[in-house]
């Protein structure tokens, strides 16, 4: 490390969607969500009565499903962990410098504004900017960096963005070491097939020119190219998208109808989320339960489902690297991959 820089305070600022902490705040987090223009795109005075009727509608069904994990989101918590794992990397690779991570939730607690007051009142001399979002999406990155530069103006600090890191080798290693750990107790003796779920998009959302199918795509190649040695050539793998809502056509092929026709054709299943870096609704409730109860009812007798990253050393020590990179560049946006950056795709950048 230049001896120059030494004595940084560095603040590294954690993106993530966020979730209810409980019952009291399933409708408001719902309402937070669906009034961001990134999710309902329509004007303001269209986008609040929209939102207020989805969330008060939509409540009872997300009210039980956040039951099942005890009323409320595990994703701060496991968020909060992953702070302190890449705070203790950073502080390795850091020695002459303090690093504190900070948590910014775009829908519920702790929201962009109170994160933002938080890291002002520390007067880093550097910020980073970690969506904790691999793959870029105008609805998820962009929506959040946004909110982060309207509550952040004139916050102290130089700042680098991290945008995208959809084929980072310690991101692609960490997914294909849980993913073959799986795929070795499902395979035998049965073929297995590994099914790679994301969070699906609107249709035209994509054809917008958001690339974040391009980069789960290039995300799962990656990972089943990580993963030669078990699996050989032609190994059966797929790509496929769920929590799907609304009557807008989205991208496909969607989760439920893979994991039906996978049960059907006796195939052993290994899913796992390539989007998702942290438990939350959508893979202990979607997947733990919706499809691995649709897989049983179509015929399907092996189901297994991969963990989300969570602290895995190699995700963490990867996004450790990310953070080093971010600081040593002089540039105020960088890619933790060289494949599809929203800076070469048309209409994707905040």
């Amino acid at each position: 490390m230049n001896q120059a820089n030494s004595g940084r305070k560095i603040a590294v600022v954690l993106f993530n969607l966020g979730g209810p902490d409980g019952q009291a705040a399933v409708r408001p987090f719902l309402f937070n969500l669906f009034r961001d223009p990134a999710i309902i795109q329509a004007p303001f005075f269209v986008r609040y009565p929209v939102a207020a009727l989805i969330s008060t509608t939509r409540a009872k069904s997300a009210r039980a499903n956040y039951a099942l994990m005890g009323g409320g989101s595990p994703l701060l918590p496991e968020t909060d962990r992953q702070a302190r794992a890449l705070e203790a990397v950073l502080a390795q690779r850091l020695p002459g410098d303090t690093v504190k991570a900070f948590v910014a939730m775009r829908y519920w607690d702790p929201l962009t504004g109170e994160t933002a007051r938080a890291v002002k009142a520390w007067k880093p001399d550097e910020v980073v900017l970690l969506p904790l979002y691999p793959q870029y999406s105008t609805t998820t990155t962009a929506s959040s960096l946004k909110a982060w530069r309207r509550a952040y103006r004139k916050g102290p600090g130089r700042t680098t963005t991290l945008c995208c890191y959809p084929t980072a080798d310690g991101f692609v290693q960490a997914h294909a070491d849980l993913i073959r750990a799986e795929y070795v107790k499902a395979g035998s003796p049965r073929p297995a097939r590994i099914l790679f779920s994301a969070h699906g998009l609107p249709e035209k959302v994509i054809t917008a020119g958001d690339p974040y199918q391009r980069q789960v795509e290039a995300t799962a190649a990656a990972v089943v190219e990580r993963l030669g040695d078990i699996l050989g050539e032609g190994v059966d793998w797929k790509i496929s998208y769920q929590s799907r809502v609304g009557p807008l056509k989205w991208i496909g092929p969607s989760t439920d109808d893979e994991v039906k026709a996978a049960a059907q054709a006796g195939l052993a299943l290994v899913v796992t989320p390539i989007a998702f870096v942290s438990e939350h609704i959508e893979t202990l409730v979607e997947l733990d339960v919706e499809y691995r109860e649709l897989a049983y009812e179509h015929g399907g007798s092996i189901y297994a489902r991969v963990p989300a990253l969570g602290v895995a050393p190699a995700f963490i020590d990867c996004l450790g690297t990310l953070v080093t990179e971010a600081l040593s560049s002089e540039a105020p946006q960088v890619c933790g991959s060289d494949r599809s950056c929203p800076k070469t795709a048309s209409g994707a950048r905040a």
